[in-house]
């Protein structure tokens, strides 16, 4: 399911389970403030991950409180924070900010995770013209069951450069997952494969895959940089799980 919203200042909810998790058993919104505003999470019944899309912002968890910045998603890497169930947490802007949030039933309890910058592993794919450098893109994982174990969540960020293909080749795995695009220039263009359709992908876009192959392509001159966020399933976390679309498995002898 393609979602798409438009958002205004506040807390702007793309997915509510308990509405409609569109088979992604999490909560998906994006949060918009201008300088002065404060976002408050109070007695947390789920985990809840926050990454900073742009802006300036004060993030408050108990009795401690740190400063926040990103140019942009096309320019810097994120902060990424990760707080357990029971958490009161509050975000108070310093310039206008954006922020993607989600979150999901988690009753383990552990301590909160921050990521700045500094931590954020980019990985450079397709660097060395694979595939005629159709394929090169920044893969960041955040968070996995590598890092972070006792969360049911798994989160990253891509940056698909222009005319570049992502999540290629076509893939899918047992756990639900969503992209959160983002694009550099307003008229914008990228396509995304998922749930056995085709949808054009747009500015605070979201892909909610629940089923099928799936992969992503902007267009030539175009900058996308996209969230991904898998739920891992009981008894079945996502540890990089991936299975290749048969006919077009021939495509790994390039990587």
């Amino acid at each position: 399911m393609y979602l798409e919203k438009k958002v205004k200042n506040g807390y702007n909810s793309y997915i509510n389970a308990e509405e409609n998790d569109f088979g992604t058993m999490m909560d998906v919104g994006l949060l918009i403030m201008d300088k002065g505003e404060v976002h408050r999470e109070k007695n947390m019944d789920k985990e809840m991950a926050i990454v900073l899309l742009e802006g300036r912002a004060d993030v408050t968890y108990g009795k401690k409180r740190f400063s926040i910045s990103r140019r942009d998603m096309f320019h810097e890497e994120a902060w990424c924070m990760l707080f357990p169930s029971g958490y009161e947490v509050s975000v108070s802007a310093g310039s206008h900010c954006e922020c993607y949030i989600q979150k999901t039933v988690n009753k383990r309890m552990y301590d909160p995770l921050i990521l700045s910058p500094y931590d954020i592993q980019v990985q450079e794919a397709g660097r060395n013209q694979e595939l005629d450098g159709c394929v090169r893109r920044d893969i960041k994982t955040f968070f996995d069951y590598d890092n972070a174990p006792y969360s049911n969540m798994v989160l990253g960020e891509v940056l698909n450069y222009p005319g570049k293909w992502s999540s290629y080749p076509p893939h899918r795995h047992p756990q639900p997952e969503v992209y959160f695009y983002r694009f550099d220039r307003p008229q914008v263009l990228g396509a995304a494969f998922g749930n056995g359709s085709i949808e054009v992908s747009h500015h605070n876009g979201l892909l909610a895959i629940d089923r099928g192959f799936h992969s992503q392509v902007s267009a030539p001159g175009y900058t996308m940089c996209y969230l991904w966020g898998i739920r891992h399933l009981e008894g079945e976390p996502w540890i990089k799980t991936r299975i290749d679309e048969e006919e077009h498995k021939w495509l790994n002898s390039y990587f």
